[in-house]
């Protein structure tokens, strides 16, 4: 269940000491500075998926600072990714400012010195991730603080949309499925700052882990039909262009990996004892093929054998080595 902070029912005069301890408590140790004589109400949403924390703020202006006297008291090093959805917010940190507006985020570390000035009434979600779970450079990192982040610009357009329906769908998620979607928003960070910072992706190890985490899922829904790309990236909240993107890097496509696996199921299947009474097209639709007719064709182009052949082989045990490895992935 999120955790709800409102300074809506007190009075103007006790909001700006409540809402200090809100933003301090909730995020971490830092000076709250109000700009209005009368503060209007403020609110924080939070929720947890994983190690992940989501922050969903609304309030009136305001200047947050966090310093070198708050840092020694909280030494915790979080990345914090903020998504504006109202409002702008002007960010320092690491010698940079720059101006985030709505449908924009930006990137924050706690572990060094940083001013935001929001102005007017403003609405923002916030990702906090533990650092050491972003497999980057720490100069990568910093270099990259205060820098806005369009979201229509390639793999930036993926982080926003992915968080922004992550935070949309935070509560439905179990424990297990929550670790999983949060080390996904992760490896897009780590995409993201690798691109901007000149880096190839093609051996990265969060590329490495989305793909580990995708074949995974593959594998636990092989016999379901209707299992395509648009299906299994949208169970991983990421596109189906990052979804191709990743298994090009293995140098095989998401539906020759797929027909693969199915076809090497079946092979095995079929030399079993029970594949006799079962029959081939009950095999086949077991691992997902729907055409009987389609399957013996790819099964012979993969083997060089039809599946009845294959099925006979293994009842007389006269099949042959050459037929024992995977198929190729075409």
């Amino acid at each position: 269940m999120p955790i709800v902070l409102s300074t809506e029912p007190l009075s103007a005069a006790d909001r700006a000491e409540r809402w200090h301890e809100a933003v301090s408590g909730t995020f971490m140790p830092m000076d709250v500075n109000l700009l209005e004589k009368e503060p209007s109400p403020g609110t924080i949403v939070s929720s947890r998926l994983g190690t992940l924390h989501i922050s969903r703020v609304q309030a009136g202006p305001q200047v947050v600072k966090r310093d070198k006297r708050h840092i020694s008291r909280d030494d915790r090093k979080s990345l914090i990714v903020s998504l504006q959805q109202q409002g702008t917010v002007t960010k320092e940190q690491d010698g940079r400012e720059s101006v985030i507006g709505p449908g924009e985020f930006s990137i924050s570390d706690s572990s060094r010195q940083f001013r935001i000035k929001l102005e007017g009434e403003f609405a923002f979600t916030s990702f906090h991730f533990p650092r050491e779970e972003l497999h980057v450079r720490d100069k990568d990192l910093q270099a990259l603080t205060a820098t806005t982040f369009t979201s229509e610009e390639g793999s930036a357009a993926l982080v926003a949309t992915f968080l922004a329906r992550m935070a949309r769908e935070a509560e439905g998620f179990d424990d297990a499925a929550g670790h999983r979607v949060a080390a996904t928003a992760l490896d897009l960070m780590a995409l993201l700052i690798d691109e901007r910072r000149g880096r190839s992706t093609s051996g990265a190890p969060h590329a490495a882990a989305s793909l580990e985490r995708v074949k995974d899922h593959i594998m636990r829904n092989l016999g379901d039909p209707d299992l395509s790309p648009s299906r299994i990236a949208e169970a991983h909240f990421m596109s189906v262009r990052y979804l191709h993107k990743l298994f090009q890097l293995e140098g095989t496509t998401v539906g020759g990996w797929i027909r693969t696996q199915r076809l090497e199921r079946c092979r095995r299947e079929l030399l079993r004892p029970m594949a006799r009474e079962v029959g081939v097209a009950v095999i086949a639709q077991r691992w997902g093929f729907v055409s009987p007719s389609h399957f013996s064709r790819i099964f012979r182009a993969a083997y060089g054998t039809t599946p009845r052949e294959w099925r006979l082989q293994g009842r007389t045990g006269a099949h042959c080595g050459d037929t024992d490895g995977a198929p190729t992935e075409k």
